[in-house]
């Protein structure tokens, strides 16, 4: 049995759809813990580019049981735009499950969430307006509205009708906007989840039963660790937990069975939306990663803000989650830059530290210690084996291996599902590829 956690380690957008693209293809269960579509994987194989939202990575396989978590925040008319365009390319969707525990984005969640960002004006913190975080904080309120609600028609009416009247004194009294009709909403929102209750089940029994028979288990991620609720850059973070951690409650799979937890870490920096991020560049070569990287958010199309490889954040990473492993994407596109530099530590007010403060005003204040690393201007994207390597990559690679206290067992150089570079053998094996 095998039970793998691929989880993001830095702002997101570190490549977590093509790393778990590849562990997919072994996999007998892939499932999408947490986060709803303000998220998204970008994934390259032979059937195509797919940029995924909702729908686990691993529906590429066929023999794969793809599961939409407890976790997750379900806009249910973004699930079935990304399955029409996935039938649309030929890719089947037979194998996805719902659970009936995850909380839907209702209309009133995506109007609530714009309406907000345009109070905070110049304080907003950057939200995709997909009605996320309202939706979580239904969940926490106790007021949310479950995909299983969606299986007894009359008690979602009533539901609806509840929750509508509560949102509509909120959306007068704060927004000054008009109110909404609850009948419409429900009904609205009834008709256009049809196909999509074949999908709804039970899926905790599924998962466990899978556990129970040692098959093997891949839990996607969705955002990044320095994201997360709890641990993230408060409050420029999203509102679910983006963890090894958090992905376990959101598949509902015990810690004492994950057997795998891989972190994925860009091989430099990006960030989209508001917060700090201590390495941003603002010069030629910031401008360069973004465009020879294709910087842009998967969701979005926002561009995202790119930087030197924060170091002391992706220490921070790897405490919160306890990683056993490091996959390092993107390391083709430092091939464009002539001389590197690795954030070894921060200075705060004067003092140097080596940790990342809980306050994003103290955050923002720090600034980056640099180590110089010597660059390479040979192009990555042909090379297959470790010892092919330019030696200033290798020692790009070893010195962020000593920096994160972890082994890279997995190095991408390019966006193709075989542009990849394996040093784990237990990865490897995996993905039915040798490590070289």
């Amino acid at each position: 049995m095998a039970v793998i956690a691929v989880v993001g380690g830095q702002w997101g957008d570190e490549g977590k759809g093509k790393i778990v693209d590849q562990l997919a293809g072994s996999a007998q269960v892939v499932i999408r813990a947490h986060g709803g579509d303000n998220a998204g994987h970008t994934v390259v194989n032979a059937q195509g580019k797919f940029a995924l939202h909702l729908v686990p990575a691993g529906i590429f396989n066929p023999q794969a049981l793809c599961i939409i978590g407890a976790g997750v925040a379900l806009n249910p008319a973004s699930l079935l735009q990304e399955l029409d365009v996935l039938h649309q390319r030929g890719v089947s969707t037979r194998n996805l499950l719902i659970s009936e525990r995850a909380h839907l984005v209702m209309p009133y969640h995506l109007i609530l969430d714009a309406a907000e960002e345009r109070r905070r004006g110049a304080q907003s913190i950057g939200t995709t307006r997909r009605g996320i975080g309202p939706t979580y904080v239904d969940k926490s309120s106790r007021i949310g509205l479950r995909a299983g609600d969606l299986l007894d028609p009359q008690g979602f009416r009533e539901r609806v009708r509840r929750v509508v009247e509560q949102k509509n004194a909120l959306l007068h009294a704060l927004y000054g906007l008009e109110p909404l009709d609850a009948e419409r909403i429900a009904g609205e929102s009834l008709e256009l989840a049809q196909p999509l209750l074949p999908h709804i089940q039970a899926v905790e029994a599924v998962i466990h039963e899978a556990l129970d028979s040692g098959k093997t288990i891949l839990m996607e991620g969705a955002n990044g660790t320095l994201l997360d609720l709890d641990h993230g850059t408060y409050p420029y973070v999203t509102t679910s937990s983006p963890t090894v951690a958090g992905m376990c409650l959101g598949a509902g799979i015990g810690p004492r069975h994950i057997t795998h937890a891989l972190g994925v870490f860009k091989a430099y920096c990006t960030r989209v939306g508001a917060g700090p991020m201590p390495t941003e560049l603002f010069d030629e070569v910031g401008e360069a990663l973004r465009r020879e990287g294709h910087e842009f958010g998967t969701t979005t199309g926002r561009p995202r803000r790119c930087g030197w490889f924060d170091a002391v954040a992706s220490r921070h990473s790897m405490r919160v989650n306890g990683f056993d492993s490091v996959a390092l994407t993107r390391l083709d596109i430092l091939s464009s830059v002539e001389a590197l530099r690795i954030c070894v530590a921060y200075e705060l007010d004067g003092a140097r530290v080596e940790h990342m403060p809980a306050s994003a005003e103290a955050l923002a204040r720090c600034r980056p210690v640099y180590e110089a690393v010597e660059g390479w201007s040979t192009p990555l994207t042909g090379l297959r084996s470790w010892r092919h390597l330019p030696v200033q990559a290798q020692r790009y690679v070893r010195r962020i291996e000593t920096l994160l206290g972890a082994p890279v067992g997995l190095i991408g150089v390019g966006e193709n599902r075989d542009e990849t570079i394996f040093t784990d053998r237990s990865l490897a094996d995996l993905c039915a590829l040798a490590v070289s």
